[in-house]
């Protein structure tokens, strides 16, 4: 099991010291799912929730978690993030939507919490938009599909969806 660094000599937690890091290339995908009633689906499609635009809403919120990371999770360096995207796949069949966040930088740390975060924030916004029509909305799987670059080499989840 690799030595958690986030824990000084006398096992107290800390931001590590990045300082002496090389910066490279690096980008994380993370995913998350929202279970939802069908109509509730189908007015997000159609346009048709009070709120507004439900995705367009939701991108944006899942690109601001991303950039706002630092200020959620304490040990969290604040990263210059080159890019974020964050992406929609619904899944009428299931009445869901699959939320994929992308990160990318060239830093010294990597970004997997930035995605993770994005993806998370997203789907809480689906959630907050759509809570009038449907409260019982499920966020689940909740994941790091692939991350690249830094000392720890890349990571891609065996199966993908």
């Amino acid at each position: 099991m690799p030595e958690l660094t986030h824990l000084n000599a006398r096992g107290e937690a800390h931001m590590v010291d990045i300082t002496d890091k090389p910066a490279t290339v690096r980008e994380a995908r993370a995913e998350v799912w929202i279970q939802m009633q069908s109509a509730t689906l189908a007015a997000i499609l159609e346009g048709g929730v009070p709120k507004g635009d439900v995705l367009a809403t939701a991108r944006i919120a899942g690109i601001q978690g991303a950039k706002q990371c630092s200020n959620l999770i304490p040990l969290c360096h604040p990263l210059a993030l080159s890019a974020v995207t964050v992406d929609f796949e619904p899944d009428v069949a299931h009445s869901r939507v699959r939320i994929e966040a992308l990160c990318k930088l060239s830093g010294k740390t990597g970004v997997e919490m930035e995605a993770l975060s994005a993806a998370s924030i997203a789907a809480l916004t689906i959630y907050d938009m759509c809570k009038a029509l449907d409260k019982g909305m499920v966020i689940a799987g909740l994941r790091v599909l692939e991350k690249t670059g830094g000392k720890s080499g890349d990571y891609k989840i065996d199966k993908l969806p």
